[in-house]
């Protein structure tokens, strides 16, 4: 039998948190989805202003990022077809679900992948930063 370490409410609420707070800081409200570490969904929120498109697109980041045990910024540059490690069409699998477009990561405990934070709305840039804010919350909490 398998144990599996999984995240719980507070755990997401605070990774939502993290992002939230960062979110707020660069003034661009965020859709934010945390999802266990199969990719399915935990808990979100859209922020008052958050796009209304970035709600589908938070969770699918989070989803790959969770499910794939990386980030979504790291399919991004290996889908450039000629790349060494190409994975060009990759964002058409699962029914388009695999999103490769940053502001998607992995969340880690104790070296296993738990859960995923997808974010969208901003950049991929401010994106990948609100999200890497909701990780560095969890870890600075629980790690």
């Amino acid at each position: 039998m398998l144990t599996i370490n999984r995240l719980n409410q507070t755990e997401a609420k605070t990774i939502i948190d993290g992002a939230v707070n960062k979110a707020n800081e660069l003034g661009v409200p965020m859709c934010i989805a945390v999802v266990d570490e199969s990719g399915n969904l935990i808990a979100f929120e859209r922020m008052d202003g958050g796009k209304v498109h970035s709600i589908t697109i938070s969770q699918d980041k989070a989803f790959t990022a969770a499910s794939a045990r990386k980030g979504t910024h790291e399919f991004n540059k290996a889908c450039i077809p000629g790349h060494k490690n190409n994975l060009f069409g990759i964002h058409t699998a699962l029914g388009g679900r695999m999103c490769i477009v940053g502001g998607g990561l992995p969340i880690t405990f104790n070296g296993s992948v738990v859960g995923g934070i997808g974010v969208s709305s901003g950049s991929p840039e401010q994106d990948l930063g609100c999200a890497q804010a909701g990780v560095d919350s969890f870890s600075k909490t629980y790690g």
